[in-house]
């Protein structure tokens, strides 16, 4: 993980200028109509802010967090509040969010990791709070330009949930990546709930 946070600091800018248009609208309303209004939302991984924006403009609380300290940087510019630098490893919240959203995050994180995280993620959640996931489609894990990445498929995605009785799969879709230029990369998207 932190040759992943080392990379993201020395490209912040190219990257948020990479990703901060993309247009993933769809996924935020996806996500969103889960949530109550004026919801408490954890944007778990947050880069260029962008989807924290969306959320702050549509009447929502955000608490946004990211591992690298540029990325925070930039985004409380962006979104016009403080964003909290921290690891994944890190959190310790206890049932206050009413959502989480990881959009291209977790898929940092190792295998042998996830499942910790993902128990740190259902005990920020309220029981009832819903958690949206989304990791590149496949099987590989390991280094890719200048990153670590864990690939996920629903099978893959399930031996982990299969394990963490706080947290039940709602449903799992793909898409396509919305950056020009990767229309031929797949994303497993999902939709969590905290049940106890």
């Amino acid at each position: 993980m932190d040759k992943t946070l080392e990379y993201y600091n020395t490209t912040a800018k190219e990257y948020v200028n990479d990703t901060v248009d993309a247009n993933v609208s769809e996924l935020n309303a996806f996500f969103l109509r889960y949530l109550p209004d004026k919801a408490n939302i954890l944007d778990l991984g947050c880069g260029s802010g962008r989807d924290s924006k969306v959320f702050i403009e549509k009447g929502h609380f955000v608490t946004a967090i990211d591992g690298s300290i540029e990325f925070c940087k930039l985004a409380a510019a962006f979104i016009g509040q403080d964003v909290i630098c921290m690891r994944f490893d890190e959190l310790d919240y206890e049932k206050q969010f009413d959502g989480v959203w990881a959009c291209a995050s977790l898929l940092h994180v190792p295998s042998k990791e996830l499942k910790t995280i993902f128990k740190k993620i259902a005990r920020a959640l309220k029981v009832e709070g819903y958690f949206f996931a989304c990791f590149k489609y496949g099987e590989f894990e390991g280094d890719r330009n200048g990153r670590y990445f864990t690939d996920r498929t629903e099978d893959s995605l399930n031996d982990i949930i299969d394990e963490i009785d706080e947290l039940e799969i709602i449903e799992t879709f793909l898409t396509e990546d919305v950056r020009r230029g990767r229309e031929n990369e797949q994303w497993l998207n999902a939709i969590l709930r905290r049940v106890c």
